[in-house]
């Protein structure tokens, strides 16, 4: 079978697939790769592992690249290897994949490279219909293609009641973007969009697929996740938190960076919606008040 033919089946794939020499450096990137990355072929050949252009970091914020890289762990030991990460599209936002890496060899048994597929785990795709319904309802906020505040609102309503009556319990996360204004003075609302969508993408590649991300209004961001109690809440949190801070994108020669404050609290029982959202806002601002890039989760408010 020629060299050719293997290249069509492999961009027949839905998967990511890339090879990698001993040194880590892209040998062969497929359409998947492509797709799923943002990075063309010409981009990604050529280029390092540890160059880091992947930006491969765990769910808590931490470097793969340069330390806990599975091609480097693959080659080094031999042996296939499984996880779960989260890569940075070429547009800046974090992106989970499950990873399956395998050590090439040659004839004689000598590991030669390694190859990585991977998929794509994200709820982009999955969102489209739903996003279908909620631009003909009005309920969709066009920038960042998530439900907007009166989607949040109905959405918050509707887990409060079922709350009430089941006992499922109901955490409200305020997310606001800090020094947006100085973003967009600094550069110009074409970045700042591109910020906004960012930090869209990667809370929603952040949380369940039963949770709900929306966009306030602004640079400010509401989530809502379902069925967690305080510890749970405060660990999703800094999930999201610390992913954002290890998103960005290039622009005029600059990586654009940006950190979040959150705000979180769990929903007491017969609370209405704009008193969850005004104790999660406040809790948002306490964030900033203490530095920003921080989270802080309250307690839950005195009955009576």
């Amino acid at each position: 079978m020629s060299d050719d033919l293997y290249k069509r089946i492999l961009d027949s794939l839905y998967d990511g697939v890339y090879l990698v020499d001993p040194d880590r450096r892209i040998t062969y990137w497929n359409s998947g790769a492509e797709r799923i990355t943002g990075y063309r072929p010409d981009e990604a050949m050529g280029r390092r592992c540890q160059d880091n252009f992947l930006v491969h970091v765990d769910d808590r914020g931490n470097s793969l690249c340069l330390n806990g890289c599975p091609l480097s762990w693959t080659m080094a030991n031999g042996q296939p290897l499984e996880t779960e990460v989260y890569l940075q599209h070429r547009d800046g936002y974090r992106v989970p994949i499950s990873v399956r890496a395998t050590p090439i060899r040659d004839e004689t048994g000598r590991v030669v490279g390694a190859v990585e597929v991977f998929s794509d785990n994200s709820r982009i795709a999955a969102m489209t219909d739903l996003n279908k319904e909620l631009r003909q309802l009005f309920l969709l906020d066009p920038l960042t293609e998530v439900g907007n505040r009166r989607f949040l609102e109905q959405q918050l309503m509707a887990r409060l009641n079922e709350q009430d009556r089941y006992g499922w319990r109901v955490g409200v996360l305020f997310v606001d973007i800090d020094h947006f204004k100085e973003i967009n003075d600094r550069n110009d609302h074409i970045v700042g969009d591109r910020v906004i969508r960012m930090v869209v993408r990667t809370l929603v590649n952040g949380v369940r697929s039963f949770d709900i991300v929306g966009r306030w209004g602004g640079d400010e961001f509401v989530v809502l996740i379902m069925n967690v109690d305080k510890e749970q809440l405060h660990t999703i949190s800094e999930k999201l938190r610390r992913l954002i801070e290890s998103s960005g994108f290039a622009e005029a020669g600059e990586t654009i960076r940006v950190t979040v404050s959150v705000g979180g609290v769990l929903a007491a029982v017969g609370e209405n919606p704009e008193a969850v959202i005004r104790r999660a806002d406040r809790l948002m601002l306490a964030s900033k008040t203490a530095g920003r890039n921080r989270v802080t989760i309250g307690d839950l408010p005195e009955p009576g």
